[in-house]
């Protein structure tokens, strides 16, 4: 059975749960479907060092290349203080979620309306860098 955008959001949801965000307060999960019918999931982890810390896309991008995923087919990412609310991806994560991503790819998060919006990675990153196609 294929998970469902509900199925994905749950899954973020579930993950944002783990989340430390001790400076921020800021709590992200994010789950992921590649290109095997596979979940993954991650969380946002801070460090006082600010820059040593790791978005919740990252982190579930990671897991699904250790795991052997090379594709994300659709992405889920649930954010928020202390309710969910909006949250997009940062420019870093829309970046990296581009480098697993194909024209296919579709990006699932709340916007500015508090409602679940579908995206494709050009909506969010348009004129993206990219390697040259040999």
């Amino acid at each position: 059975m294929k998970a469902s955008n509900s199925d994905l959001i749950s899954a973020a949801t579930e993950a944002r749960e783990s989340a430390y965000s001790r400076y921020s307060g800021y709590s992200v999960g994010a789950a992921i479907i590649d290109d095997r019918g596979h979940i993954h999931v991650g969380c946002n982890v801070e460090n006082v060092a600010y820059p040593l810390g790791n978005c919740a896309e990252a982190s579930a991008i990671a897991a699904m290349v250790q795991q052997g995923g090379k594709l994300i087919e659709r992405i889920a990412i649930v954010g928020g203080a202390s309710t969910i609310g909006p949250c997009t991806p940062c420019g870093g994560c829309r970046q990296r979620i581009h480098e697993f991503a194909d024209k296919n790819t579709v990006i699932i998060v709340m916007d500015d309306s508090k409602e679940w919006q579908e995206y494709s990675v050009e909506e969010l990153l348009p004129a993206s860098f990219h390697l040259p196609e040999s």
